[in-house]
């Protein structure tokens, strides 16, 4: 009698497999064996059998949620179509829709419509049947689109939350010794003010999602708030009307500004802190509006002053011109584009490299936007008569080495800049021009000689700011040949030999981007090019002669950060628009 033989550890047990693989395998998505390796893998590793299925490359999102509405007959949804925060928060909790990947959408007499992408998860169902006492009609969407949606609206809830009572609240009930900045400015707060709670989350979160301005805007039935997000605004929130005046108060009180003037615009500054050793600057803007005081708050992060010039989008060439122009003793480096370009962070990352303790630096803006360390900054108030140029004056007599101007506005700051420039001290400025070469003819322009112009500026640099591709999702982008060649790029450089990236999107970014990059356009002044400024040639002269000194255009420089796969080349386009 032969004895049975148990099965070894080795031996594969059977496995119980969910109704989601079963369908899948039905339709021949997936096979036996995948399907049971897939499944004790997101077992041992705790995930959703979707992320895990994906995640192994076996079935894009799209194509499962395809699949499952055709095989279970459900309806399909997109829901790039929905805004987080107009799903109810009544329907079904928030933390329940994070458990079980469901999104409560509407409510049909005693029947639910809740968006899944797995409609065989009987207990996700036998859950919000329990919790809700109604029935469940499940409508299909993509796993990683239901995520996303489901984390927005998380974050949406606590905003709104945290407002959900300021119709009744009264800002008379915060006492004035509770709005008053004590020796470091930051303003001491009233914890349990709803109007007081709803602004420090606003000011945590726009901070936490990397934003670069919030904005809070009344219109005559609606308030909103807006985050700019990688370059791009993003409602954030909505909430009621009636607290616009208490709100604005709020803020004006905090930043130091006339809390009684509504009729003219104001700008101030308030802190929040962010950590143990860790306080962030805010800039603030009002202006008065048909139905309230829209304010725009800027966020000036110091370290982004420290990330170096390799994490700002310089190609090493681009950093070589950089460096070896602001480790010259005297000249003017002036750096252009347009608002928002990231002019004063390249103005400070460069200030950063230059601050030692044998050098005597002083900065003249409107105002200054980020505090540096050994650094004598100086905020214009030309209400008070202290203009750039009445700075540059008073500069020159304490003995500077470094000179930065926040930006040349007319001729006398110009004439002071070039003239400090000229005698042994290195200045740094901004211009609002389009290109490199046209911040030569608009410094003509303003009525500044060309031989002055000539022997003081040596380097300049326009810039923009493009939207970073997410290296999380991001994929090739199937371009035409032609498209490539009408966008800028050579026959010799379409060799095959590499790819463009489209965005995607994912958990992990926004739309398929994550953070911004510098596209730059470096030029140092030669001895040719100031040739060509001393017999006032055009704008197209000097453009030529950089071309010939192997300095690249704008679109040139985004072309180069598409085809690194930095960025896409619709992005490129976009920002560029030559």
């Amino acid at each position: 009698m032969v004895a049975a033989v148990p099965p070894t550890s080795k031996q594969a047990q059977p496995v119980a497999l969910p109704g989601l693989a079963r369908a899948l395998m039905s339709v021949g998505k997936l096979d036996q064996q995948t399907a049971e390796e897939l499944f004790r893998k997101s077992q041992a590793t705790r995930t959703h059998f979707i992320t895990t299925l994906t995640s192994a490359g076996v079935i894009t999102n799209a194509d499962l949620a395809h699949t499952v509405s055709s095989v279970f007959g459900a309806p399909l949804l997109d829901l790039d179509a929905l805004d987080p925060l107009r799903i109810s928060r009544d329907l079904l909790d928030i933390k329940l829709c994070k458990a079980y990947g469901v999104v409560a959408l509407a409510k049909r007499s005693n029947r639910l419509i809740v968006a899944t992408a797995d409609p065989t998860n009987q207990e996700a169902a036998e859950k919000i049947k329990f919790t809700t006492q109604m029935g469940v009609d499940w409508v299909i969407a993509e796993h990683d689109k239901l995520l996303r949606l489901i984390e927005a609206a998380a974050k949406g809830d606590e905003a709104l939350r945290a407002s959900a009572d300021l119709e009744d609240f009264s800002f008379d009930d915060i006492q004035p010794e509770a709005t008053e900045e004590d020796a470091d400015g930051a303003a001491s707060e009233v914890e349990d003010a709803p109007i007081v709670k709803f602004l420090h989350k606003m000011l945590l979160d726009a901070f936490n999602m990397r934003a670069s301005d919030l904005h809070f805007e009344p219109y005559e039935h609606q308030y909103r708030v807006r985050f700019r997000i990688d370059g791009e605004l993003r409602e954030i929130a909505s909430p009621p009307i009636a607290i616009k005046d208490k709100l604005a108060s709020r803020i004006k009180v905090i930043s130091r500004l006339d809390i009684s003037e509504k009729r003219v615009p104001q700008d101030g500054r308030m802190k929040l802190k962010v950590g143990p050793d860790r306080v962030i600057d805010f800039r603030v803007s009002t202006l008065p509006t048909l139905f309230g005081e829209k304010i725009v708050i800027r966020i000036l992060d110091p370290s982004s002053a420290r990330l170096g010039i390799e994490a700002l989008g310089y190609e090493p060439e681009e950093k070589e011109r950089l460096m070896t122009a602001i480790g010259r003793p005297y000249g003017m480096i002036l750096v252009t584009g347009p608002t928002g370009s990231g002019k004063t962070v390249s103005l400070y990352t460069c200030l950063n490299l230059l601050n030692k303790p044998g050098v005597n630096i002083a900065t003249a803006e409107d105002p200054s936007e980020i505090n540096l360390p050994g650094v004598n900054q100086v905020n214009v108030n030309e209400r008070a008569g202290l203009t750039f140029a009445t700075a540059l004056r008073a500069f020159l007599r304490q003995d500077p080495d470094i000179i930065m101007v926040g930006e040349i506005r007319d001729l006398e700051t110009a004439d002071i800049a070039i003239k400090a420039a000229q005698t042994g001290h290195l200045v740094l400025s901004t211009l609002h021009t389009n290109d490199a070469p046209t911040t030569l003819t608009r410094m003509r322009n303003m009525g500044i000689a060309p031989f002055n112009i000539a022997s003081s500026v040596i380097l300049i640099t326009a810039q923009r700011l493009a939207r970073r591709l997410c290296p999380a999702c991001k994929e090739p982008a199937d371009i035409p040949h032609e498209t490539l060649l009408d966008a800028g790029y050579n026959e010799d450089e379409l060799d095959g030999s590499w790819v463009t990236y489209r965005p995607v999107g994912c958990s992990a970014c926004n739309n398929g981007y994550k953070g911004r990059v510098g596209i730059y356009q470096v030029m140092p002044i030669t001895e040719e090019m100031q040739q060509i400024i001393l017999r006032d040639g055009s704008a197209l002269d000097i453009a030529e002669q950089a071309r010939r000194d192997g300095v690249r255009s704008l679109r040139e420089s985004g072309l180069h950060k598409a085809r690194l796969g930095v960025t896409s080349l619709e992005e490129v386009l976009a920002v560029t628009n030559e």
